[in-house]
């Protein structure tokens, strides 16, 4: 259902809160519940155009691509710090204080379900928020190794030192004398805990999110295209048990023809108006 005024969107709210009447929501929620915090979405309407991912293989390999990926991390995750939880976010975490809500599987690294206060949170894909040595395996903060690149990097810190090419992306020339972070134990390799292009989702998170899903007997889709495999294959394990299924995504999805409700809307307008007539 395409949402094209008030009315339309509050009888496609008030179908949905019908379908889970008494029911526990299992919720999966992609970048388009982050993009009314000010995180551009990777795919859909008013996202940019991007240069190729980065993909485990090329960061392990190339040593420039490695420099310019820390480069762009480093000014995304300053982003991402000052980012603030939207009204999306917050309904989600008021429906599970509510009891309503079994838990969110996130394909989201920006850690804004927690920051809403939501506690049962699966970050299928990782988070921003640590780093780790792929030679010893120590974790560090995220704010620790952005003070050591700043330290390193001084020139990091104006931002008309970087260069940026039309699609956001960091140009070559901006990382020329660039020091990558490194492991202060081992002085080995660091990469982000987030799951790169080529990588699989670590199978203990994939079944802490099967696991959730299987103690639910509801599934909202929120702000997924359900482009990315590990988001289908949740949604395909709720089709065959015959839950209900709502999806609320700007965009069309992979599983529309398999849900019960499409909410063509966004879903800091969707998500707080299910969760009053939840509550």
């Amino acid at each position: 259902m395409s949402v094209s005024n008030t009315a339309e969107l509050s009888a496609s709210v008030a179908y949905a809160a019908e379908l889970l009447h008494d029911k526990r929501i299992a919720f999966l929620t992609g970048a388009g519940i982050s993009t009314d915090s000010g995180i551009p979405a990777y795919r859909g309407e008013g996202a940019r155009t991007r240069s190729d991912p980065m993909t485990i293989q090329t960061y392990l390999g190339d040593e420039a691509a490695r420099r310019r990926y820390w480069v762009g991390g480093h000014l995304g995750w300053r982003a991402f710090a000052s980012a603030a939880p939207n009204p999306g976010h917050t309904a989600l975490a008021r429906l599970e204080a509510d009891g309503k809500v079994s838990g969110v599987i996130t394909q989201n690294v920006d850690g804004l379900h927690l920051r809403a206060g939501s506690s049962h949170v699966i970050e299928v894909h990782g988070t921003m928020r640590r780093v780790f040595c792929l030679h010893c395996g120590q974790v560090f903060d995220r704010r620790d190794i952005a003070v050591q690149i700043e330290e390193r990097n001084p020139w990091i810190t104006v931002p008309e030192n970087i260069a940026l090419a039309p699609d956001g992306d960091v140009l070559p020339e901006s990382t020329d004398g660039f020091i990558v972070p490194v492991c202060t134990v081992c002085d080995g390799m660091l990469k982000p805990d987030v799951v790169f292009f080529g990588e699989y989702v670590p199978q203990d998170r994939f079944r802490a999110a099967e696991s959730l899903l299987r103690s639910s007997s509801a599934l909202i889709v929120a702000g997924s295209s359900l482009v990315v495999n590990s988001g289908v294959r949740l949604v395909e394990r709720a089709r065959r048990r015959s839950i209900p299924l709502i999806i609320v995504n700007r965009e069309p999805t992979r599983a529309d023809t398999w849900a019960d409700l499409t909410i063509a809307a966004g879903t800091s307008d969707v998500l707080p108006a299910l969760q009053e007539l939840l509550t």
